[in-house]
């Protein structure tokens, strides 16, 4: 029998755990992240790699916090846009927020996209010489790879979340190759643990500086615990599982990230960390292939890469297309994107929206990085990996700089006994984030990531002026955020 909610509409199925939801987490945040910046960050400080991976922990654990309080106060799956709209109740800034969420799932899973083909088109051609490596074969995997995606994502909630615990355990025993890898070269001798303590800056700039540019780099693998609260109203008994699930997630997180951190040091030569062979593919590969030439490994590790940067991709196209449909719902969006399939209960024209966009994002991305805009200054050229994974980590410092004011605004409505942060936390996590936005935590050439990221909200605005002008519901925008996504076998025709 159908559960159904105060408005007699069918409830979505709670299908997680305290299990899948901390392999969710720890899945999503484990993912792209420390494929794709790793190697650049260790460029910016040298042997002190893993000190940035531990600050944009901090930061993060910092909004971590503040998310906790929110949710477990407001269990519904609208997230930072419901704690938006509830602390200031402008319907804009709410949509602003709703839809820079939605965009930063797209530009992660973008990003999750370019990986992928790099490393699938690496691997095979290790085993078949002749497999193009170029970067239009590399374009046109990325985008077939998307469209496979959402095909998944049509299956539906219960199943992506049961093959996200499949890709979880894969990137995680990728990740394991790697810190097994690094230890052992530091076993046999060949490799100088005492590196770890040393801080080199390429543009001689301080370490404080240095660090705040590597932070900001880093960030992008922190991310990921946020799209969790998006998924509160599918999770059993959400009010006692987040806060233990999400704070150990982050945890296992960083711990993983350090040891990799330390390998990639002990490993690559110094010289030659900031220019790994594939700047899309990563720096992990040259890991494994340095650390252990005489044992094939790098014959199937760029595969289990594939899987792993598959799994952060899932998850957040599942997590923008709910949240776009979940808009259309409340009339924000225009209402054909909160379409559904009768049969699997899935938003397919929002998972069609989704897809369309990110692959558009690709391609744009491809031409500018082929143009090399804004590949003058300090030398250093913008990948297409660096330029989506930073546009990424733009837009979500942005969102939690929000979330952590909202979770002061709303300390006036009365205390329910719910979790609570300590007041210095929402504090400290604002100004941290909205230190991390500044121009001044990035070189000249990833500004771009402003550029990206300023037209993906333009769109947006595009579309929420356009159902302004045709759409005025009963009740008005926004008028029943609380159930932004609790409906999805609506069908607004």
């Amino acid at each position: 029998m159908t559960t159904q909610d105060g408005h007699g509409q069918p409830e979505l199925k709670r299908v997680l755990g305290p299990g899948l939801l901390l392999l969710f987490i720890v899945g999503d945040i484990l993912g792209a992240g420390v494929y794709a910046v790793t190697g650049r960050l260790a460029g910016q400080v040298g042997g002190i790699a893993w000190l940035p991976f531990l600050v944009a922990f901090a930061v993060a654990t910092l909004t971590a916090f503040s998310y906790l309080e929110l949710v477990t106060k407001y269990p519904q799956a609208a997230g930072a846009a419901l704690y938006t709209h509830k602390a200031f109740g402008i319907h804009f800034i709410t949509f602003l927020v709703a839809f820079t969420v939605i965009c930063s799932g797209i530009t992660s899973a973008s990003t999750s996209a370019n990986l992928l083909a790099n490393n699938l088109l690496l691997g095979l051609n290790e085993i078949w010489s002749d497999v193009p490596t170029t970067p239009g074969w590399a374009l046109f995997v990325a985008l077939v790879f998307m469209a496979l995606l959402a095909l998944i994502n049509l299956r539906g909630v219960g199943e992506s979340v049961k093959f996200n615990v499949i890709l979880t355990l894969i990137e995680m025993t990728a990740l394991a190759i790697v810190i097994a890898i690094g230890f052992s070269v530091i076993a046999k001798g060949d490799g100088d643990l005492g590196r770890i303590t040393v801080f080199e800056s390429p543009s001689d700039k301080g370490m404080f500086m240095a660090v705040t540019i590597a932070t900001a780099i880093a960030f992008f693998s922190m991310v990921g615990f946020e799209d969790s609260v998006n998924m509160v109203e599918e999770t059993k008994e959400p009010e006692r599982i987040f806060p233990k699930m999400m704070l150990t997630g982050l945890g296992i997180a960083v711990v993983i990230y350090m040891l990799v951190a330390i390998s990639v040091i002990v490993v690559i030569p110094p010289g030659d960390i900031a220019k790994p062979t594939n700047a899309d593919a990563g720096i992990l590969i040259d890991v494994v292939k340095l650390g252990a030439p005489d044992i094939p490994i790098d014959d199937f590790f760029p595969f289990l890469t594939v899987f792993a940067v598959a799994n952060t991709a899932l998850i957040n196209m599942l997590m923008a297309s709910r949240l776009l449909y979940g808009m259309s719902q409340q009339k924000v969006l225009p209402p054909v994107l909160g379409k559904v399939l009768p049969g699997r209960r899935t938003p397919y024209a929002a998972i069609a929206f989704t897809t369309l966009l990110a692959m558009a994002l690709i391609i744009a991305v491809v031409r500018l990085r082929d143009a090399k805009l804004g590949d003058a200054a300090e030398g250093t050229e913008v990948s297409v990996v660096s330029a989506l994974s930073g546009t990424t980590g733009l837009l979500l410092l942005a969102v939690f700089s929000i979330v952590n004011v909202s979770c002061l605004v709303l300390r006036r409505e009365p205390d329910s006994g719910h979790f609570k942060a300590p007041t210095v936390v929402p504090i400290l996590g604002a100004a941290f984030c909205l230190y991390l936005l500044g121009p001044w935590a990035r070189l000249a050439p990833d500004r771009i990531q402003y550029v990206i990221a300023g037209f993906m909200l333009l769109l947006g605005v595009v579309l929420w002026g356009v159902t302004r002008i045709f759409y005025k519901p009963e009740g008005g925008h926004f008028a029943d955020i609380e159930h932004m996504d609790i409906d999805p076998t609506d069908d607004p025709r």
